[in-house]
């Protein structure tokens, strides 16, 4: 979770619906990289139900108690009937209706019932996981305190944050499966910190001994393939390197095929 994020959108919202919203979005994140598509799409809900609340706290000052009844069509109603002068659209219009499609998901689609015929929780999980991004992206750029490059940074960290195959002591990420080669070690670490990379210093530390020993042959091998992007002193891990990790399971807690 980053830390900036959160400490921005708790300064522009009410605190316990930014916290109740980001385990939400941490949780379907989560669910959705480990394949537990329904998992995220009920996430997904319970992120809605936090963000439709933020919404009526914008609009009036107020919001529906959480644990209470919400009714997210007198919400949406609502916020459409703001002026334009005093609202931008993306208030009025917009995040509303990518809320709807979000809720509506997990309240009539597969992910609460039982799916006949072609079971679409992979692809609705991958429309909803997209949408959670961008609605929390859109709440950082109107809270005011973060410019737009700003806001898709910090999105970017908190996308990229909580993983099994990576545990954090003391603010230095280890990866904790013993059975990954060098190469696929160094590109968990750099999917892990995300669009922000992170420094060859800082890498080194959180490899051990035995993986760090020929870092320099690993990157330049990585490099080559265009898997990673060295910027001086500086590392990157490419979309190419992120669909590596991802197709080959690296971020699970154990290898793919022995669970």
């Amino acid at each position: 979770m980053s830390a900036g994020a959160r400490e921005i959108l708790e300064s522009a919202y009410d605190r316990k619906l930014v916290d109740k919203l980001l385990q939400a979005y941490s949780e379907a994140k989560r669910n959705y990289l480990l394949g537990g598509h329904k998992l995220s799409g009920v996430e997904g809900g319970h992120f809605c139900e936090a963000a439709y609340r933020i919404l009526e706290s914008m609009a009036t000052g107020a919001f529906t108690p959480i644990g209470g009844i919400l009714d997210t069509e007198k919400v949406a109603k609502r916020l459409a009937a703001l002026p334009a002068a005093g609202y931008p659209k993306s208030v009025r219009v917009y995040l509303p209706r990518a809320l709807r499609v979000v809720y509506d998901i997990r309240n009539n689609r597969a992910v609460g019932h039982i799916a006949d015929g072609i079971d679409p929780n992979l692809q609705d999980a991958t429309l909803v996981v997209s949408v959670l991004d961008w609605v929390v992206a859109e709440l950082i750029r109107l809270s005011g305190k973060a410019t737009v490059d700003g806001a898709q940074q910090l999105v970017d960290d908190l996308v990229t944050r909580k993983y099994p195959s990576v545990q954090v002591f003391r603010g230095k990420p280890r990866v904790v499966r013993a059975d990954l080669r060098a190469g696929e070690v160094v590109l968990v670490l750099l999917y892990h910190v995300g669009s922000s990379g992170t420094t060859l210093r800082n890498l080194r530390e959180w490899l051990s001994p035995a993986t760090g020993k020929n870092l320099k042959r690993t990157l330049g091998a990585l490099d080559g393939k265009a898997l990673v992007h060295c910027s001086q002193e500086h590392l990157f891990i490419t979309r190419v390197g992120e669909k590596v990790v991802e197709d080959r399971k690296l971020l699970e807690l154990s290898p793919a095929g022995n669970e």
